[in-house]
């Protein structure tokens, strides 16, 4: 079956559908949201379908008589990026060679039945190429030789691919090391080039407890100390969720009053933050709106918004009509949401990230990083100890430090000896 006469019969049994559910009084929005996404077209393509059905025509009609592109065509123009006048081109200086030989329409004419088949559902999917980026090792590399003035805070944002490490990372022993390069969109950034994220038993936990909460359209609180990998964890979760849902993130400032928290919410959304922020009623209908198409809303550092501010937030997540599930993640997060009884009571999953147990460091370790191969577990664990007390992010900050010390002296050995001079660059009071 080509994808054309796949086109026409997921048309015509959407719209029957629909026509059926309108017919015995059932037919709702959600429906027609539904359909378009299974359909694979706008909801607005939807409406049109069954306006026309409900004039009989079930399936896509063209003029009599008109040019039409098949499927052969549509897919060069799919290659294309959708340039209608680029096809032109290429088909008219084929000249009989090519698949209209002798029968060219005129560009009006090819443009016209392209937009004819669009308003019919038929869907383009044009590609765009993208420029291939500079690679993060040699994009840090350049920065760390120029040593100029701003270039961190200039790094963070012209490359937010950069390679970096994060809040905390997930840890694991006995979990095979990922292959993918450390650059999560969130943390702390450092300059530790080959870096990767584990993946551990602690990122399975609350891959689980998200599935879970987004599953019942609930809430789940991802609480622990700082650097302990929450905001990574929860990151990588919903990246690794089976099910595609609209990822919301909410960036709260510092004790925000009610209008910042509306705004911020907003934002998350992407509703108009100006044309609403003064409107409190409007803005909380779009909110409500908003809240009830299924997808998931992060407030990460949750501990910085107040009681008043956290049950507004419960308010609008008790709107009958939410389908939003919303993920609290916070250092202190737990002690918190306990000021906002009625918020918490609505919490239908805690979730607990631990440091990073002693004996799994110098396996997590390697994982992470290639320099610490050649480290003794006695060393590691000594670090552990005085410095890092299981607490990843502090770890992924001596990787920095040993990885540009070894940049620089490659013959120096991941001894004791460097760890402690690593240690000894975080701060009186790590070592």
């Amino acid at each position: 079956m080509s994808k054309s006469q796949e086109r026409r019969l997921a048309r015509q049994v959407v719209v029957g559908r629909l026509l059926a559910l309108e017919e015995s009084g059932k037919l709702h929005s959600v429906h027609v949201r539904i359909a378009a996404e299974a359909a694979g077209v706008s909801t607005r393509t939807v409406w049109r379908w069954l306006a026309q059905g409900r004039a009989g025509q079930l399936t896509p009609t063209y003029r009599r008589g008109g040019f039409t592109l098949d499927d052969a065509l549509w897919a060069r123009l799919e290659a294309l990026g959708g340039n209608v006048a680029e096809l032109h081109r290429e088909l008219d200086a084929a000249g009989e060679a090519s698949p209209l030989a002798g029968r060219v329409p005129s560009l009006a004419t090819m443009q016209r039945a392209v937009r004819e088949h669009l308003r019919a559902g038929r869907v383009l999917q044009a590609a765009h190429p993208k420029r291939s980026p500079v690679s993060s090792d040699r994009y840090d590399r350049a920065v760390a030789e120029l040593a100029l003035p701003g270039t961190g805070g200039e790094m963070d944002r012209a490359r937010p691919e950069a390679a970096a490490e994060h809040d905390g990372a997930v840890q694991e022993a006995d979990s095979a090391p990922s292959t993918r390069p450390a650059s999560p969109p969130v943390g702390v950034r450092l300059y530790v080039p080959g870096a990767h994220v584990v993946s551990t038993r602690h990122l399975g936990e609350v891959t689980e407890a998200l599935a879970h909460t987004v599953a019942a359209r609930g809430i789940v609180c991802v609480y622990g100390d700082p650097g302990h990998g929450k905001t990574v964890a929860v990151h990588r979760a919903l990246r690794l969720m089976a099910r595609r849902l609209p990822v919301h993130h909410a960036l709260v400032a510092v004790k925000p009053a009610l209008p910042q928290l509306r705004a911020t919410l907003l934002a998350a959304f992407g509703l108009p933050i100006k044309a609403l922020t003064s409107r409190t009623d409007a803005a909380d209908r779009a909110l409500i709106d908003a809240l009830a198409t299924p997808g998931v809303l992060v407030i990460d550092d949750v501990q910085r918004i107040a009681v008043p501010e956290l049950d507004y937030l419960r308010l609008l997540v008790d709107a009958p009509t939410t389908q939003t599930a919303l993920v609290l993640c916070g250092a202190g997060a737990e002690r918190t949401l306990a000021r906002a009884p009625a918020l918490a009571s609505r919490i239908l999953t805690w979730q607990h990230t631990p440091r990073l147990e002693a004996a799994q460091v110098p396996a997590v370790l390697r994982s992470f990083h290639p320099l610490w191969h050649t480290a003794s577990d006695e060393d590691l664990l000594h670090a552990d100890e005085i410095c890092a007390h299981g607490n990843f992010r502090t770890w992924a900050k001596i990787t920095s430090h040993m990885y540009a010390a070894l940049d620089r002296r490659p013959v120096d050995l991941v001894g004791r000896a460097l760890l402690t001079w690593a240690c000894s660059r975080l701060g009186p009071t790590t070592t």
